[in-house]
């Protein structure tokens, strides 16, 4: 008797059935490869074989010769051609890199077809953070600001090298920016040492940039702050970032803008709040009050029988809209002050007002403040 295991069918192997076209042996076949690779399942010595078979099993379903010839004899029709393993990743023609690529190449640096680095490429991008008072926030501003990036290096153009001629293609990788190693079923690409991956070599460097091809330089920039930014606002300034390597774009730079915390004002989208504390008498009988405004003296009207902490809202004094015509309003919370010490006169009359009113101290649920009546009139 035969000890031989015998193979599973590939179509059971990939869970596909068999008149599964390109495309779904492909996804398949990504996902079997996902979830047993190697290197997710470090000496799990199961999930190593199940991830051969998969990969033994689309070599095989996506090659057309092959898929007809198992199709027809089973596993012993390819006894012929081999699993074809010897020659390289698939031996019949199916890369690797093919497959990986997308899913693979950040994790384990896997690219079959990956094309040659270029070393062209544009800036990057920076940020820098400006902190504002809250007036210039409401109104706008303008202030200079004094920016640290990476320009082209004006002594060789940006070309690196001393005598202008500029890189040569490095002899490690031939220019590739990349070594490629087998290991196993698959090919590893890894970064060439030599280069960096850059694929080129600047055998004499520029003695102001030393080879990098761009300087640290400071730029100094007007800002322009619109009214009505808020806090974490970013004004964007196209191509004004690091200059990019070996003529490249340059990146932008982006203004962050960070509001102080004002001493009165608190703010809510556009609109404005503040608190402010009137006597008794005003709550009571109503008044006409002068309150400060973050643009000057505002009026504010207490109508008669105001309750502490009521909200009166005066139209358009509050934030500017930003980039649009209009202004957000000034809410005003009123609190009525009590006083903690009275002149013998003061308690007298109070007395008096107290003996002429009368209210009754009963609990009242906290949803029902808003709806009780004037306990004055």
């Amino acid at each position: 008797m035969s000890s031989r295991v015998a193979k599973a069918d590939f179509y059971e192997v990939l869970g596909v059935s068999r008149e599964a076209g390109d495309q779904e042996l492909k996804s398949a076949y990504r996902k079997q490869a996902l979830k047993y690779h190697p290197d997710r399942n470090p000496g799990d010595h199961t999930a190593e074989e199940k991830f051969k078979e998969a990969s033994e099993a689309y070599q095989v379903l996506s090659d057309a010769d092959k898929r007809a010839a198992y199709d027809r004899y089973g596993h012993a029709g390819l006894s012929g051609q081999g699993p074809g393993f010897g020659a390289g990743p698939f031996a019949g023609g199916v890369d690797i890199g093919d497959i990986f690529g997308d899913l693979f190449g950040e994790m384990f640096n896997v690219g079959g077809s990956q094309q040659r680095s270029t070393r062209q490429k544009r800036g990057d991008d920076l940020r820098f953070d400006l902190t504002i008072d809250f007036e210039d926030a409401v109104f706008g501003s303008e202030t200079e600001v004094k920016v640290r990036r990476l320009e082209t290096c004006q002594t060789c153009q940006g070309r690196g090298s001393a005598s202008g001629r500029g890189p040569t293609v490095c002899g490690q990788c031939q220019g590739r920016g990349q070594l490629r190693y087998q290991q196993g079923f698959f090919s590893v690409a890894r970064t060439c040492s030599a280069c960096g991956g850059a694929g080129s070599i600047i055998g004499d460097p520029c003695q102001t940039c030393r080879g990098e091809t761009r300087v640290a330089s400071e730029l100094k920039l007007n800002v322009k702050v619109p009214p009505g930014v808020e806090d974490g606002t970013r004004i964007r300034y196209g191509g004004e970032g690091d200059a990019g390597r070996a003529g490249g774009p340059k990146g932008d730079l982006y203004i962050v803008l960070s509001v102080r915390a004002h001493e009165f004002f608190d703010r809510k989208g556009n609109d404005l709040h503040c608190v402010i504390p009137i006597s008794f008498p005003q709550a009571a009988l109503g008044a006409e009050i002068e309150i400060p405004g973050i643009d000057g003296p505002v009026s504010l009207k207490i109508p008669e029988g105001t309750q502490s902490a009521r909200e009166l809202r005066i139209r358009a004094r509050g934030v500017p809209f930003l980039n649009e015509k209009g202004r957000g309003d000034l809410v005003v919370k009123v609190v009525v002050q009590i006083p903690r010490k009275l002149s013998r006169t003061q308690r007298d009359l109070i007395k008096g007002l107290a003996e002429s009113l009368s209210v009754e101290n009963k609990p009242t649920s906290p949803g029902l403040l808003d709806k009780m009546k004037d306990l004055f009139n």
